[in-house]
């Protein structure tokens, strides 16, 4: 998933829809990160929740700028395993965005 979006603040926001494609819940979480994978100070709501089996459901995510005029991150959708269960894989899900800021 690739997106870019334009703003007139000191931020912009994407609205990413995680997905859960198996037969049980699972518990996700939405992280931002920079071009080298090192967390970003974004605003995520809700950023951790449990998601029924074969369901979706909108995040909102908000990215300041940092003072440039241009921002490119990733935004990640992390399935978390469940203590105690046979499979304990994480798979980590994510798309590149570029925020631009005009005047």
């Amino acid at each position: 998933m690739r997106g870019e979006v334009t703003s007139f603040t000191d931020a912009f926001a994407v609205r990413v829809f995680p997905s859960n494609p198996y037969n049980k819940k699972i518990r996700i979480d939405v992280r931002v990160y920079d071009q080298d994978f090192q967390p970003v100070d974004a605003k995520v709501a809700p950023d951790s929740f449990m998601l029924g089996a074969e369901a979706s459901r909108p995040v909102l995510v908000v990215v300041p700028f940092d003072g440039s005029n241009e921002r490119k991150v990733r935004i990640c959708t992390e399935s978390v395993p469940f203590p105690n269960e046979q499979t304990q894989i994480k798979a980590q899900i994510c798309g590149k965005f570029l925020g631009q800021r005009r005047f």
